[in-house]
């Protein structure tokens, strides 16, 4: 793809755990990784910059605990550790593949990996680095989700791209309507209004709110992240309104 013009200099890509499960129903199937991390590699390779954010609910739903009766703050603490691992396992995984990460953490580990700073984070970034945040935004109560909007915006992306098991947004479950609609684009005001499950409320507000576009495309199909960064069709958009 190096012939194609680029459309984005800096990307945040923002994967769930789930993704990282593959077929499994727990944990990070070895294979998914390993292609995803080429797939980044590619679009590096290109001239991209790119974040990562990863989720933590193939190990780890401080939520869904949180509703069994575990404190709360607790219970998002423990989701937060779980993100840490997802990115360890993603750093491993893009070394295996040539590609040089870092995992920046919201939370202070410094035996594991460094802490997050904005503007380091935008010097490894400059460096040809892939940077990894991890612990979502170190905050109990705050999604990946929102995560991925503020570090996206704290990080100047051209675009914050959510990796989902479907190619777009539809006006209903695709998997189990067959007539629902795919959107090609949509306005922040549409996701709100429609409750759309594009990402929480919270993250896209601050999307909204600080212009930051998004696109949301099928990670499940091989090679869709090369070409969703290269082809603006892909998936769909969700910008300003008029």
């Amino acid at each position: 793809m190096s012939d194609q013009k680029l459309i984005y200099k800096r990307v945040l890509l923002k994967l769930s755990g789930e993704a990282l499960m593959g077929s499994q129903d727990y944990g990070i199937d070895p294979a998914i990784i390993s292609r995803v991390a080429a797939e980044i590699k590619e679009v590096v390779s290109a001239g991209v910059q790119i974040g990562i954010v990863i989720g933590g609910g193939n190990i780890f739903r401080g939520a869904g605990l949180a509703q069994g009766g575990m404190d709360r703050v607790t219970g998002d603490h423990m989701g937060m550790l779980a993100t840490v691992m997802n990115s360890l396992a993603m750093q491993d995984a893009l070394s295996k593949a040539g590609v040089k990460a870092v995992v920046m953490s919201a939370l202070e580990m410094n035996q594991v990996c460094e802490q997050y700073v904005q503007k380091k984070a935008i010097e490894h970034l400059e460096n040809g680095m892939v940077a990894i945040f991890a612990a979502g935004t170190g905050n109990p109560y705050f999604t990946t989700d929102s995560a991925g909007s503020l570090r996206a915006i704290e990080i100047g992306a051209d675009v914050l791209m959510k990796a989902t098991k479907v190619d777009g947004v539809y006006d209903a479950d695709p998997v189990n309507n067959p007539d629902a609609v795919k959107f090609t684009s949509l306005t922040y005001d549409e996701v709100l209004i429609r409750k759309l499950q594009v990402m929480d409320a919270t993250a896209v507000i601050l999307c909204q709110e600080q212009k930051m576009p998004l696109r949301i495309f099928n990670l499940n199909t091989a090679g869709e992240l090369p070409r969703a960064v290269f082809d603006a069709s892909i998936g769909t958009s969700v910008v300003l309104g008029d």
